[in-house]
């Protein structure tokens, strides 16, 4: 396969030989199918999602997730009147772009996957894509908001990509939502931004499609430090310029440990906001729990949860259902990338149903084709902000102790979703 876009070359790792897998060599649905009489050859889809490192949090479901869909495959998918036992090849990013991008090659150059997909910050999303579009795979991520997926790398609104698709939702939902969550409250409107100078931290305090110029014009005034090394172990330059200012609100996009670090500083340091409303750092509950009674009332994006009134194209379950599953399963309680990673392998399965054959072009044509109704909410390509993107809903919440001691994560604000119930008012950091 020689790919066509050599201008692409310069940012994408070469192929290598080592592999990481999740479980096995791939989950192999059905092998009994394989040995019957005019089956079809088995199908390989890739999927590379972070499973170790500073952002394994977001791969902490991949097991059940794909064991759930091996169950579901089990007498394998029809396709151009042949049944195909279905494989799927998953690899560790190990929260690594560089990492991520040989896997992927991998993927694509020595095991031949048909589809591939990835999940999970800019990180892990756009290395991937970027090989499955130097190499013309047909590709679908998520995980991830359409800025950073697509000018990270460096897309064209009026042309678009060809081979590489994604689902999410973006940064003026993220804008919608989080004002909406503050606007429950009263305060002086003065913000302060956390933005590591990574893809997601550029994106979200662009001084054009960012932040900053949307909450100029909801009346915020925005405290920005400027960018910071990821993993840092010192806040104390962002803590003294927001004390400085009276910031009653934080908000910011960072990776868990990094929130950690600030949050524990700021309260050693004096530093108490009314509100904290913090992407990504905050998705999960062992992130949350981690932090102890600081963790309680925190403020963030919810992507998903089982208060979402979506179902399954596969298996028919609720978001309660599946989110009820997990736990039993793990002992575990839900996290966020269970809705996504399960509607990814929804897309994936339902595109190569529909494409008719397994080449690059037909499955290619079925991604565009795409009008799904998943567990995360419906995915449909053509109608987006770009070519390659499909937006997903998105609403705002806040972690609160329930009886037994555990955590849970009420929606508080739905401005651009309100299919999904509100479930309760906003309490201020105490």
């Amino acid at each position: 396969m020689k790919g066509k876009h050599p201008e692409a070359a310069d940012r994408l790792a070469p192929a290598v030989t080592r592999r990481t897998v999740l479980g096995s060599a791939g989950l192999l649905a059905a092998p009994a199918i394989a040995r019957a009489q005019g089956a079809g050859r088995p199908i390989k889809i890739g999927f590379v999602n972070p499973r170790t490192g500073p952002l394994a949090a977001f791969g902490e479901a991949d097991a059940f997730v794909q064991e759930n869909l091996a169950k579901t495959l089990a007498e394998g998918i029809r396709i151009g009147g042949r049944t195909h036992p279905v494989q799927i090849l998953a690899r560790d990013s190990q929260s690594s772009s560089s990492r991520a991008a040989e896997v992927a090659s991998e993927l694509i150059l020595r095991d031949k996957v048909d589809l591939l997909t990835a999940a999970s910050t800019p990180d892990t999303v756009n290395p991937v894509a970027d090989q499955a579009e130097v190499n013309e795979v047909p590709c679908v991520t998520t995980n991830c908001p359409w800025q950073p997926y697509f000018f990270g790398r460096r897309g064209d609104p009026a042309k678009g990509f060809e081979w590489t698709y994604h689902f999410f939702w973006g940064l003026e939902d993220v804008i919608a939502a989080f004002t909406d969550l503050w606007s429950k409250a009263e305060t002086n409107k003065v913000v302060g931004g956390l933005f590591p100078n990574d893809a997601d931290g550029n994106a979200w305090g662009d001084a054009k499609l960012g932040l900053p110029p949307a909450l100029a014009q909801k009346g915020y005034r925005l405290v920005d430090t400027g960018r910071f090394q990821p993993f840092s172990n010192d806040f104390s330059a962002q803590i003294a310029a927001f004390k400085a200012a009276d910031v009653q609100i934080v908000t910011g996009v960072l990776a868990p440990p990094d929130f950690a670090t600030f949050w524990s500083q700021a309260g050693q340091q004096g530093f108490r906001p009314k509100i904290a409303t913090i992407g990504k750092a905050l998705l999960f509950p062992s992130a949350v729990s981690s932090l102890g009674d600081r963790g309680q009332g925190l403020t963030t994006e919810i992507w998903w949860s089982p208060h979402h009134p979506f179902r399954s194209s596969l298996t028919g379950q609720t978001a309660t259902e599946l989110c009820d599953a997990y736990s039993k399963a793990t002992g575990k309680p839900w996290t966020q990338p269970i809705g996504y990673e399960h509607a990814l392998f929804e897309v994936a399965l339902d595109v190569l149903k529909r494409a008719g054959k397994l080449e690059p072009e037909a499955i290619l044509g079925a991604i565009r084709a795409t009008d799904l109704r998943t567990i995360a909410g419906p995915v449909k390509w053509g109608s987006g902000p770009v070519k390659n993107v499909a937006k997903t809903p998105l609403v705002a919440g806040q972690w609160r102790r329930v009886s037994g001691g555990g955590l849970d994560l009420i929606v508080l604000a739905n401005p651009g979703a309100t299919e999904i119930p509100i479930g309760g008012t906003l309490d201020l950091l105490r």
